[in-house]
């Protein structure tokens, strides 16, 4: 399950990316069309511009604008952005790999353990949806996102 702050943050990017290009947001027009609170959204908006994902503008026409290209932003990469690694089990995170508990020292990542078996599965696929849906994919509808569930 993923956080209500990256439901959040992932909501924002769809919002910027209604905006007309190069056409600033003021977080309180992000909040209200969002239903997120303006407080949280402030510290989402500024997890992201550290990221390189959303830009700021001061000024009477200042607000929030996609510093990248929609069809390039990944749910993936805002996922791991705000809430880490999207691993079902630390044994199969990429970025922040760890033994599991209770898992033997002798075991090596890729071994036989029947519980990552089934759970690398389950994350390939996860990776496979998360990294191949873009913001621009889930403001149009597009047909990327079903292939990035494997439907198309």
């Amino acid at each position: 399950m993923i956080s209500q702050k990256a439901q959040y943050a992932l909501r924002a990017l769809i919002e910027l990316a209604k905006a007309e290009a190069g056409e600033a947001r003021q977080i309180g027009e992000i909040a209200d069309a969002q239903g997120i609170p303006k407080k949280f959204l402030e510290q989402i908006l500024l997890d992201l511009k550290h990221h390189g994902i959303v830009l700021s503008k001061r000024g009477k026409a200042g607000g929030y604008l996609l510093l990248r290209p929609a069809d390039t932003i990944t749910f993936g990469e805002v996922l791991r952005i705000v809430d880490g690694p999207i691993a079902p089990l630390p044994c199969l995170s990429r970025i922040a790999y760890r033994r599991c508990d209770g898992c033997p020292a002798d075991t090596a990542p890729d071994s036989a353990c029947e519980i990552r078996q089934v759970f690398a599965r389950v994350a390939d696929a996860s990776r496979r949806v998360l990294d191949g849906a873009t913001i621009a994919e889930a403001l149009s509808g597009g047909p990327g996102l079903a292939r990035a569930a494997g439907e198309g």
